[in-house]
């Protein structure tokens, strides 16, 4: 079933992490097995954040010695960023197996990325400018509380609580997505893609990387691939109603911009709430009233609806 959230403030920084946290805690029933933040912050000018993973949740139950493998694989990653003359500013453990850095680097970002991701267990969960993409086993309460988010200031951010339907429970399978080159995109999705295959062996011949078997990461993909190529996020969000197949209602998010997409049948819920400073949207209205509890007007976009907000 799964519960997808967004939200986004007009000309200004907010509480966004504490904002999603109560949204996705409105969602928890419907998706129970893990959650999933993109949160949008202004971090100083050339620096870039880097949130990472170097083992699953369910890995820290084999016992002593994966303490040591977790150090070894974080002596590697280190390593590469000095080789591609990557200065670390600051380093924090959010647990023990996922970590964030922020850092400077003047080369090219895909490429540091995919040689960090050649080291056996590690997987960049988010390399940008703004974004920084958090996700684990647990509800909202959980994650905001293992890795200290409802004091996140920013302009927006997306969300999911998941239900495992397809795909195995842990935090590769957890949304949201990111996709590199385009290094600041994530995605929330709720449906399923009928070609999800076909359209995931285009975008690997054109050399795009996926990190799991869950057919939303290739949203993320898509529309990385299209706004690396000169593509606006609108008109991403226009192609795909037509070149993906499936039933889907689903939330993009770049650095300064929100975007949202109903499929032709328009099955999967999706309510929405626009003032002139706020922007806030769900799969239930209940998310919404989370965050804004007085008397508001919400409407449900309609089939094959796009919408694009400027932060």
């Amino acid at each position: 079933m799964c519960g997808i959230a967004g939200l986004i403030h007009r000309g200004k920084s907010s509480n966004v992490g504490a904002e999603m946290t109560s949204m996705l805690m409105a969602l928890k029933h419907r998706g129970p097995d893990s959650t999933g933040y993109a949160l949008y912050g202004e971090p100083q000018d050339g620096d870039y954040v880097m949130r990472l993973k170097v083992a699953e949740a369910e890995d820290m139950d084999r016992g002593r010695g994966i303490h040591k493998v977790i150090a070894d694989r974080i002596e590697l990653v280190e390593g590469i960023l000095r080789d591609h003359g990557a200065k670390v500013k600051s380093k924090q453990n959010a647990t023990e197996y996922a970590l964030r850095y922020v850092l400077t680097h003047d080369g090219d970002t895909a490429d540091l990325a995919k040689h960090i991701e050649e080291t056996d267990g590690v997987e960049i969960l988010s390399l940008g400018n703004g974004l920084e993409l958090i996700k684990d086993l647990g509800d909202a309460s959980d994650v905001s509380s293992a890795y200290n988010l409802t004091s996140f200031e920013g302009t927006h951010g997306i969300g999911h609580t998941r239900m495992a339907t397809e795909s195995d429970v842990d935090i590769r399978s957890a949304h949201p997505y990111w996709a590199f080159p385009y290094n600041d995109v994530s995605v929330v999705h709720n449906g399923q893609i009928t070609n999800y295959w076909i359209m995931r062996r285009e975008m690997e011949r054109k050399g795009h990387r996926f990190m799991s078997n869950c057919d939303s990461e290739l949203l993320a993909v898509y529309t990385a691939h299209n706004l690396a190529n000169g593509v606006s996020l609108e008109e991403s969000l226009r192609r795909s109603i037509s070149e993906i197949d499936g039933v889907f209602t689903y939330l993009v998010a770049t650095k300064d911009q929100l975007g949202m997409a109903k499929d032709t049948m328009a099955a999967k819920p999706l309510v929405l709430y626009e003032s002139d400073d706020l922007i806030a949207m769900a799969s239930e209205e209940v998310a919404i009233r989370a965050i804004l509890p007085q008397e508001i007007d919400t409407y449900d976009p309609y089939d094959e609806e796009v919408r694009v907000w400027q932060a």
